[in-house]
């Protein structure tokens, strides 16, 4: 059986917050749907820009297929730690899959379409903010 672990922000991730126990449920029926065993989720440190978690979850990953997350934008803000993971599970031959999204990582091409999509948000928030701060400070 495929053995998944899941991963859980105890933040908020671009401008979105959702409680602990709905992304758990959600990473479950997931795994459920998809016949996957899934192992308890570890859940990230509330710090902004806290990795530890996740970068504990690379040092199991040996004894697991793949981690499950919420949401792709629960991944590292920073472009660079975000390609450097996402490389490294592609590289032990290991895969992820985005709950919300409907997304599975498991070679370059889905690790160049999951950037794609990032930078269009990142990009789109930092454009919202900027004209709320122009509308707002006139």
């Amino acid at each position: 059986m495929i053995k998944v672990r899941g991963y859980m922000s105890s933040r908020d991730f671009m401008g979105e917050r959702v409680p602990q126990h709905v992304q758990n449920l959600v990473i479950r029926n997931y795994c459920n749907q998809n016949k996957y065993q899934y192992l308890l989720s570890a859940v990230e440190y509330a710090m902004d820009g806290s990795y530890l978690i996740l970068k504990q979850i690379i040092q199991e990953i040996k004894n697991l297929d793949g981690i499950g997350f919420y949401s792709i934008f629960q991944l590292p803000y920073n472009d660079k730690d975000r390609i450097l993971f996402l490389e490294k599970i592609i590289k032990k031959k290991k895969f992820l899959f985005f709950c919300s999204e409907g997304f599975v990582v498991k070679n370059r091409k889905d690790v160049n379409r999951i950037n794609t999509i990032w930078l269009i948000k990142k990009n789109l928030n930092q454009s919202l903010n900027n004209f709320s701060y122009f509308k707002f400070n006139k």
